[in-house]
């Protein structure tokens, strides 16, 4: 029996697997190393894991933030003091996408959701990938630039007043109260990206749908051109931004001549698929 986690910064899916299936899904809130020390996420765990398991064969975790040894140790220590399991793999929430999106198969493996992200699978590792450099210098197209542009419109007033008083009766928030949680409080991009929930419901204005395509023309220009291959090549979606806003990512897509794969919400069901498929070996 395994344990196989994605996690965001704002979510993680934990689902247990065994040779028979899915025993068990679960949810509790997001772990990023780059927040969190070992004592942050133990007392997450503690708190919000919910299963009466804790002993597994392996345990694998993919997270957000877990980029390097160092962060990923902080995860692993964490894990290894709530759980017994026989081996503990940390990986990055971007191998979580190209193992989900990819399988076997060679690809590009994208993150659209919170924050963004992009690699070149080979079908068995990454080989290629554009740094995403965060919300402040980078990825572009994620909630959180989305929501960061949505802000900047309404507070520089640049969008037309209905929808600045309708962003204000939908969210009842001063203008020091929205800096105050951008530049003093933890986790500033799920404040961000929680935002797009706005776009989404006003996505029929046009100042709201260019938001979305330009946020998804810069993802495009900035990352994808880049990889080598792009133009030989499936590209994969997987994140909550990328899912509800499909026909503006399509369209940029098509303007830039790119051959959209797999478009996912999230990537659970195909790590389920993935790791079966290890199972199976």
């Amino acid at each position: 029996m395994i344990l196989i986690s994605d996690s965001g910064s704002t979510k993680a899916e934990w689902v247990i697997l065994s040779d028979t299936g899915v025993r068990e899904r679960l949810f509790t809130a997001g772990i990023n190393p780059f927040y969190q020390d070992s004592d942050d996420i133990i007392h997450l765990l503690k708190h919000e894991f919910s299963s009466s398991h804790s002993k597994f064969d392996a345990i694998y975790f993919y997270g957000a933030g877990c980029t390097n040894q160092e962060k990923g140790e902080i995860v692993k220590s964490a894990l290894l003091q709530c759980f017994d399991a026989n081996k503990i793999d940390i990986g990055s929430d971007l191998l979580a996408a190209a193992h989900s999106l990819c399988i076997d198969k060679q690809g590009i493996a994208c993150i659209l959701g919170t924050g963004s992200n992009s690699c070149f699978y080979d079908g068995q590792k990454i080989t290629e990938q554009i740094s995403p450099l965060g919300f402040i210098l980078g990825d572009e197209g994620s909630g959180a630039v989305l929501g960061k542009k949505l802000i900047g419109d309404i507070l520089k007033k640049q969008l037309p007043l209905c929808l600045i008083e309708d962003f204000f009766k939908t969210y009842p928030v001063t203008t020091a109260e929205i800096l105050e949680n951008v530049y003093k409080k933890p986790f500033p991009s799920r404040y961000l990206a929680g935002f797009t929930l706005f776009l989404s419901k006003n996505i029929h204005f046009p100042e709201i749908a260019a938001i979305v395509i330009d946020g998804f023309r810069e993802f495009v220009t900035r990352n994808l051109l880049q990889y080598k291959a792009i133009k030989q090549s499936p590209v994969n979606f997987t994140g909550s931004i990328g899912f509800h806003f499909e026909t503006q990512l399509r369209k940029v897509m098509g303007e830039a001549d790119l051959m959209v794969g797999k478009i996912e919400q999230a990537p659970m069901n195909g790590l389920i698929a993935y790791h079966q498929m290890k199972l199976k070996k």
